[in-house]
């Protein structure tokens, strides 16, 4: 694993911060992987009732990180990536991987549900300090949705957007792929968990999404099926989750965030508002790496994902503001303003997940 490390002028001191960075770095990967034994143990929670000392490592580990992460002035890149890789590893036993079925077990520990609960408490409380709520819950909904979206639709090229377009090389590329390999080859597997419940036009219309998502029900036309084929195209690995050491914590962090969403009902207007977003904003993320593909004159696989959902998500995204959120805005009025403070945040991590992923792209070229 490398890491980012800062050299000071003085090379003694540069030395031991070095140290200490390993080895904080050496005791987290030690406690995940105690963790992962701990995800094996058949009943669990029994075994822990007997001999709690075999989960001690890792409890140390876990409430030193989520001090460093949320409650210091300076927060810790190591610790915020340890805490979102064990919530993930708890989080993704929601879903079904086709795999051993020993593996889900402790799927529904009470264990792994305190350790969610107590990284999710302090998480999502610094999540949600960095919006003014108050202020949100004074806007006139409707119209903050509406020019949000307008403004989302063909945004202003960051300085990220135009790294990918005019610099990402084609093992830039290749790099970008893996980390996106981490959603794309699972796509849309969190709105498969909202949609039980009442019938109703809101529903309606993200069964209609999801359903294309899935292909109208057909593997060969399914969204994650285009992503297995450009990743094919470079000769990748095209298994779920292959590439999960090289996604940065931001991008998990938001992941998280969706377990998050769509396990709560109280959170469905939060998580109807971020997948608005995510819809409105997908075609100008996916037009700059089409334009980067072009650029670098790739094959019509290795760009298939992308056409694909420029086409789409523009029609998603319209379905998503006229025919989820408005009508939410007007059927939950004294909540509506949750709709916006989704859009927000998942615009907020899906920016961070940009930068962070660009920056990724950046160190693992420059080492080649």
């Amino acid at each position: 694993m490398q890491s980012n490390l800062v050299i000071f002028p003085n090379a003694g001191t540069a030395k031991k911060s070095k140290q200490i960075e390993e080895g904080t770095i050496t005791n987290y990967d030690r406690a995940e992987e105690q963790f992962i034994e701990l995800l094996a143990i058949e009943d669990l929670d029994h075994k822990l009732d007997v001999k709690p000392a075999i989960a001690s490592e890792f409890e140390q580990a876990l409430s030193r990180a989520i001090r460093a992460a949320y409650k210091n002035d300076h927060s810790d890149e190591q610790a915020h990536r340890f805490l979102q890789r064990i919530l993930y590893r708890i989080n993704r036993l929601k879903l079904f991987w086709y795999d051993d079925l020993r593996h889900y077990t402790n799927e529904r520990s009470l264990y792994l549900s305190s350790c969610r609960d107590l990284i999710e408490a302090a998480w999502q409380k610094w999540e949600l300090a960095q919006f003014d709520v108050p202020a949100l819950q004074q806007l006139n909904v409707k119209q903050a949705l509406i020019e949000r979206t307008s403004a989302d639709l063909d945004p202003i090229l960051s300085e990220s957007s135009r790294y990918i377009r005019e610099e990402m090389t084609e093992s830039g590329y290749r790099h970008l792929l893996a980390i996106g390999s981490f959603d794309g080859l699972v796509e849309a597997s969190h709105l498969s968990r909202i949609l039980g419940g009442v019938a109703n036009e809101v529903q309606c219309t993200l069964m209609r999404v999801l359903i294309e998502e899935y292909g109208n029900g057909r593997l060969s036309r399914k969204h994650s099926t285009f992503f297995a084929q450009m990743l094919a195209e470079f000769g990748m690995n095209t298994e779920p989750e292959a590439y999960f050491d090289l996604v940065p914590w931001e991008v998990l962090a938001s992941t998280n965030h969706n377990f998050l969403m769509t396990e709560r009902k109280r959170y469905f207007l939060r998580y109807s508002g971020g997948l608005t977003y995510f819809e409105v904003a997908g075609p100008a993320v996916y037009k700059n790496y089409m334009v980067a593909a072009q650029r670098l004159r790739l094959s019509e696989v290795a760009v298939g994902y992308w056409e694909l959902h420029i086409r789409e998500d523009e029609r998603h995204g319209r379905w998503m503001l006229d025919d989820v959120a408005l009508p939410l805005a007007e059927r939950y009025p004294n909540d509506a303003w949750e709709l916006v403070l989704g859009y927000e945040q998942q615009k907020l991590m899906s920016d961070r997940a940009g930068i962070a992923v660009v920056g990724s792209i950046r160190e693992a070229t420059q080492s080649v």
